[in-house]
């Protein structure tokens, strides 16, 4: 009768996990959590222009950030930098260049934690780290990315109520997982289309892949004929649908 009962409780699980499986997908070994679409994230933008978007996550980084803006001043590209208020409170001055340089400096969070927060916690760490990146830049953010692409209805509803525009990605890396340089290359080049918003890290352990990489990257995809804007930018050439 036990052996019966374990065995139900089983199955009972297992058609929860199979009912959840469409709307979330888990990617790699982190628990990072990813939800289905919903029409007020945007992934990616459509137009007619010839035009993506490369942004970098969880910096800013005193050895990593520099080489990608140096990188991306050598094959005059721009990008979105989804920064951490307190890592911008620590290295103000990379940020500062991000913005002088033409980059885009964006939201994405003040803490970077993976726990629920309330919605007064939600607001105050928002809050915090635009602070902190206006304190840097002079401007403030419309553009908010949460930590590791997770979201949920009170995160889509606070964020649109003070402003923001939630921004995941259309092509992810996956250079935090340390895949290889030429697996992050062929991720970003396969498949190229105009509209794309690409998902780099420009901080958390070794980001010697993400660089050697974006080496390679950088001139294919104007030899593909795309240019690199910031998402605020690509934004502005959003086709009608």
């Amino acid at each position: 009768m036990k052996k019966r009962t374990r065995y139900m409780k089983v199955i009972f699980f297992c058609c929860i996990a199979l009912l959840l499986t469409p709307a979330i997908v888990h990617a790699g070994k982190k628990g990072r959590i990813y939800l289905g679409s919903h029409e007020q994230i945007l992934r990616e933008i459509p137009t007619t222009e010839k035009l993506v978007a490369l942004s970098f996550d969880d910096g800013p980084n005193p050895r990593y950030t520099p080489q990608v803006l140096d990188l991306l001043k050598q094959y005059n590209a721009k990008a979105t930098f989804f920064v951490i208020g307190s890592r911008v409170e620590k290295f103000r001055d990379l940020v500062q260049r991000e913005a002088m340089e033409g980059h885009e400096v964006a939201n994405h969070s003040y803490r970077h934690t993976f726990k629920k927060l309330s919605e007064k916690e939600f607001k105050e760490d928002l809050t915090k780290a635009q602070k902190a990146i206006y304190y840097a830049t002079g401007h403030f953010s419309h553009l908010y990315r949460p930590p590791g692409g997770y979201y949920d209805e009170m995160t889509i509803h606070l964020a649109k109520s003070e402003g923001y525009i939630i921004v995941l990605w259309s092509k992810d890396t996956r250079d935090w997982s340390k895949p290889g340089v030429d697996k992050i290359v062929h991720q970003v080049l396969d498949h190229l289309h105009n509209g794309d918003i690409i998902l780099f890290h420009d901080h958390g352990r070794d980001r010697g892949q993400t660089i050697q990489a974006l080496a390679k990257i950088l001139p294919e995809i104007q030899a593909k004929g795309y240019q690199c804007v910031t998402i605020s930018e690509l934004l502005k050439t959003k086709a009608s649908p």
